[in-house]
């Protein structure tokens, strides 16, 4: 049964990455009136995240082109998953931001706890 919950968590984490792009695209998309700097925010914000997700945190720093461990990895996950939630709180979605950053609360002690980090 441990096993499942670990494997959920990490499935969680996933979500969780994927929903960081989806935050920033729907802030990029909602963020002017104008259609140019939608679709330049739109795209270039969550492929900014992408960057800095593949310089610093991709699978865990073992494929990162910097890796980092220890507190520096710990900043860079909360400056990338907090990114989304703050995403959703400036596309003024709160409630989804707060729930978000919960997620990622729970998922990063769970990880920390099942020494999955």
């Amino acid at each position: 049964m441990l096993a499942i919950a670990k494997g959920a968590n990490l499935a969680l984490m996933f979500v969780l990455e994927l929903g960081v792009l989806a935050s920033a695209a729907y802030w990029g998309f909602t963020v002017s009136p104008n259609w140019a700097v939608k679709l330049l925010a739109g795209l270039g914000a969550p492929a900014l995240f992408i960057a800095a997700w593949a310089m610093f945190g991709a699978n865990g720093g073992a494929n990162a082109v910097v890796p980092l461990t220890g507190a520096a990895r710990a900043l860079q996950e909360i400056v990338w998953f907090g990114g989304g939630a703050l995403a959703l709180y400036a596309a003024g979605l709160a409630t989804p931001a707060v729930l978000f950053a919960a997620a990622f609360v729970v998922n990063a002690v769970l990880r920390i706890v099942w020494k999955q980090v």
